[in-house]
């Protein structure tokens, strides 16, 4: 009987390590961009794979990723777009993990196929208004677009010189949303990040160049922008947060950016 209880005693004392190690599981917490989505969850996995230490996601667009961060209601923020002055100002810095492209996509059925810079600004703002004008069918062009704050509208509207001028027929708040919509509706035209595409969609040429890897790489293909790791400046990362920061910016981490359909930018 002592030998059964002292048997006993001895499991519930490792169950009460192994469950204390359990809840004392170290993680880190990201939040923002959506587009940032695919290589955030291909950096998490090999990160998680390699230490043991989790990496969550929250897919909130890239200005509630910067003020998440400001907020200190997470550890690492994410941003499709470069860090404005005042976000700056408000003690942030901001890291270039990648470059990824900004695809123009339209429904499969529709047979436009390339588009200049110029020729998408003026569809966006309203000067050309049905396919017809630039060789497709004759329709009315419904423009789909990101909502207010989104770091890949941002990035759309800076390169095309767009911004405070499109005339967006719907303006949705993640890049699924958008290649949904645009792929329910022949008609339509939106923008999304290049790693996120799916056939569901077509991705029209800009200026006779094909968005991928080596056009974004030797910067051919113009419709491109960062994707940035948001931290407080001045201020030290959690230890797990720090080794998945100095992993992801890490020689090693260049194969699962890669892999993720972006240029890792080390």
């Amino acid at each position: 009987m002592k030998k059964s209880i002292k048997a006993l005693a001895a499991a519930l004392l490792i169950c009460t390590a192994i469950t204390g190690c359990s809840a004392e599981k170290e993680s880190v917490a990201t939040d923002g961009s959506t587009s940032m989505e695919k290589v955030i969850g291909v950096l998490g996995e090999a990160f998680e794979t390699e230490t043991g230490i989790s990496v969550t996601y929250n897919p909130t667009g890239s200005g509630s990723g910067i003020k998440a961060v400001a907020a200190g209601s997470c550890d690492i923020g994410l941003s499709s777009r470069n860090l404005k002055d005042e976000e700056k100002a408000q003690g942030l810095n901001g890291t270039v993990l990648a470059y990824d492209g900004i695809a123009i996509i339209v429904n499969p059925e529709n047979t436009v196929d390339d588009l200049d810079v110029d020729t998408i600004a003026k569809i966006y703002t309203g000067e050309i208004g049905n396919w017809s004008e630039i060789g497709g069918k004759d329709a009315e062009i419904v423009l789909i677009g990101r909502e207010a704050g989104s770091g890949t509208r941002d990035g759309f509207e800076s390169i095309t010189g767009t911004s405070d001028k499109c005339k967006y027929r719907q303006e949705l708040t993640s890049t699924g949303d958008v290649i949904t919509t645009v792929s329910q509706n022949p008609d339509a035209i939106g923008y999304a990040s290049v790693a996120s595409v799916k056939d569901t969609v077509k991705a029209v040429k800009v200026g006779g160049v094909v968005a991928n890897e080596a056009t974004i790489k030797d910067g051919s293909y113009v419709v491109q922008r960062p994707f940035v790791l948001v931290t407080k400046s001045g201020e030290k990362l959690s230890s797990a947060a720090q080794k998945f920061f100095d992993y992801v910016t890490s020689e090693k981490a260049r194969t699962a950016i890669s892999s993720a359909g972006v240029v890792a930018a080390n």
